[in-house]
């Protein structure tokens, strides 16, 4: 996620997502560039059907269309945008969710009880970051800390990671209780966060894995590519070889708007524009070992 002074114009214009932007848009510009040239050609230079008095381009049609297309865009972009805050909102209860965990182990547990309070440190952080890699490509083991390798190897062998942190979590709990290290009142009280993590971790896994309907993402694509391949029988008698910048002109602002619509529906990826979920794993793993450990 890029930090940014939204009153700064020239850093914005000039960013490098820009460029990022158009190196990913060139091949369809390009292509929109030589369309245009060619059809140009063919009409003003070959056939001259622009001294024909029966064929005469007109706007009126893009001009009607292009209402309705704005607002599909409007909704596109809504849509995705409504996810992209979902998830953040999700990740923002998650931070909230894993420092009132903390506090109240915190003061639960003795404060001479270091391997209590370091497991439950390195293990709250597991769940955060299992969930991270989770809704990506896959749980990193390398960025999982554990005090045993029967709980490492659990965790490695299982095909849901996060879930079976979360049994950790839970068995340990019990089993603190049963040692009367731990009382009833404070298994209701700490319940709630526990629960907490999964519905977070449920919320997340609803973002990612339902998308934007097939037939509305197909039916967008297409009406933004018959808009912007028929722009030059618009333009062409008008405009002349003008029409070549203008029709590049147009394809950029719309298929920028769509590129960007599905960078953010899928909010938790590590594209420029996806949640910052790295650096908010990182901060709940410093918070929760501050709050823990910080006695020791």
């Amino acid at each position: 996620m890029v930090n940014y002074n939204p009153k700064v114009w020239i850093s914005i214009i000039f960013h490098t997502y820009s460029r990022q932007v158009m190196r990913t848009l060139l091949p369809a510009l390009v292509f929109m560039g030589l369309f245009s040239f060619v059809f140009c050609y063919l009409v003003l230079d070959v056939f001259r059907l622009h001294e024909n008095d029966y064929f005469h381009s007109t706007i009126s049609m893009h001009s009607l269309l292009g209402i309705v297309l704005g607002l599909f865009l409007v909704f596109r972009t809504n849509s995705a945008y409504e996810r992209w805050w979902e998830g953040r909102k999700v990740w923002g209860g998650l931070v909230n969710s894993t420092r009132n965990f903390a506090l109240k182990l915190n003061a639960y547990l003795e404060q001479s009880d270091a391997e209590q309070r370091t497991w439950f440190s390195l293990m709250i952080s597991n769940f955060v970051f299992a969930t991270k890699e989770h809704l990506r490509k896959g749980v990193q083991l390398n960025q999982l800390e554990f005090s045993s390798e029967h709980e490492s190897k659990r965790v490695s062998d299982s095909k849901h990671r996060p879930n079976i942190i979360m049994a950790l979590l839970y068995e340990r709990v019990n089993t603190l209780y049963k040692q009367q290290k731990l009382t009833g009142d404070h298994i209701i009280n700490i319940d709630k966060e526990l629960k907490d993590f999964v519905d977070l971790l449920g919320a997340s896994e609803r973002i990612r894995n339902t998308p934007i309907p097939y037939s509305y993402t197909m039916y967008i694509k297409k009406f933004i590519f018959i808009y912007i391949i028929t722009l030059p029988f618009g333009f062409v008698t008008t405009s002349g070889y003008m029409t070549i910048p203008i029709v590049i002109l147009i394809s950029f602002v719309l298929l920028s708007v769509e590129l960007i619509a599905e960078e953010i529906e899928d909010p938790f990826g590590g594209d420029i524009n996806d949640l910052p979920t790295d650096e908010l794993s990182r901060k709940i793993k410093e918070n929760v070992k501050e709050i823990l450990l910080s006695h020791q």
